[in-house]
């Protein structure tokens, strides 16, 4: 008697069971439409409609330009995994790729993820899913699409990977660039939300196998454990940028923006910088959550690392003319987000000076 052949099942993908968790999460992408968006289930691709008649809705571009990113969440994946934790790590997808986008000034429009693993995990991903949704609400995009591929053998038993996708439109004479930053503009910092999503390969080194902790370990310093801490999900800034921009609508009081990634103040400031241009940063002139320090304490690390490195504390910059520096201020605190000078521009070749 013949033997039965091989199924794509039997190789470890199952088709129904992604079926299925395609069409139970549709709900979860649909919270986050909005009426630019043109409903396509089960489509082979999302559709976002560039013009739409409302008037409440009608942004009214003249010279609309398309601003795209991608990226992920690192290494800050394990964490989640070894915490069994997958609610808001969605969230820091979102928050990383929409914070890069706003601080061109663009509005993001929408998002889409790909959450790869070796076979279909359907608690843990709709976990994520949750957090992703909850995050494109409060970036205000749509959640237009998804890829969810299994790749039996090629991931962890149990793990998944992560990308995100997003885009928006910026007025073209409205794009923040920096290229109008001269010396003396201030360097204000919004406050992140702890170590956001980099650094991680560093924090896990100097934590877990360092310091022998744990995820479920406690420090006198940080509320809750150290799990808690560090899964923190990233702060998406974009109701509060967006508000402040609408704000100075005829008059470009914010030159550059820089979101506070890997590469912490030191690398990504100088992005925005033009030619001839340093920024001075002063040091205690915002407050550093205290898993900074038990992170340099407990690895011995150089300060400058620290600030090479990690966030510190500020997750987005924002550098502006000194003769509004007061008003930005009282905006900033009017719409509750918690903001610091940190520094000035100075003469200088593209470099961030810590003192």
């Amino acid at each position: 008697m013949e033997m039965a052949g091989y199924s794509y099942k039997d190789a470890g993908v199952d088709i129904k069971a992604k079926g299925k968790f395609t069409s139970e999460i549709y709900g979860q992408l649909h919270r986050t439409f909005g009426p630019r968006v043109i409903e396509n289930p089960g489509g082979f691709a999302g559709l976002f409609s560039l013009n739409h008649n409302s008037k409440l809705f009608s942004k009214n571009y003249k010279q609309p330009v398309l601003v795209a990113s991608t990226d992920g969440v690192g290494t800050k994946l394990k964490i989640a995994f070894m915490m069994d934790r997958h609610d808001t790590i969605g969230i820091d997808l979102v928050a990383m790729c929409v914070n890069d986008i706003l601080v061109l000034g663009a509005e993001p429009l929408f998002f889409l993820d790909y959450m790869a693993s070796s076979r279909m995990i359907p608690g843990k991903m709709k976990d994520v899913l949750h957090g992703i949704s909850y995050g494109c609400c409060e970036a205000e995009c749509a959640l237009l699409g998804g890829e969810t591929p299994e790749m039996p053998g090629f991931y962890h038993d149990g793990e998944y990977d992560l990308a995100g996708f997003a885009v928006g439109v910026v007025e073209k004479n409205k794009i923040i660039n920096g290229k109008g930053i001269v010396a003396g503009d201030i360097v204000i910092g919004l406050r992140s939300n702890g170590l956001h999503s980099n650094g991680f390969s560093l924090v896990r080194k100097v934590l877990f196998e360092k310091a022998k902790l744990d995820v479920n370990s406690k420090i006198k310093t940080i509320d809750g454990t150290i799990g808690d801490e560090l899964l923190k999900p990233t702060r998406i800034y974009v109701k509060s940028i967006r508000a402040l921009l609408r704000h100075y609508q005829t008059k470009k009081v914010v030159k550059g923006m820089a979101h506070i990634t890997g590469g912490g103040l030191i690398e990504n400031i100088p992005r925005v910088l033009p030619e001839g241009c340093s920024v001075r940063i002063k040091k205690c002139t915002w407050p550093v959550p205290e898993i900074f320090g038990e992170i340099q304490k407990r690895g011995k690390i150089d300060e400058d690392e620290m600030y090479n490195v990690l966030n510190m504390g500020i997750g987005m910059v924002l550098i502006v003319s000194k003769h509004y520096v007061s008003s930005i201020m009282k905006k900033l605190k009017l719409i509750k987000e918690d903001s610091f000078i940190i520094g000035k521009v100075i003469k200088g070749n593209k470099k961030v000076e810590i003192m």
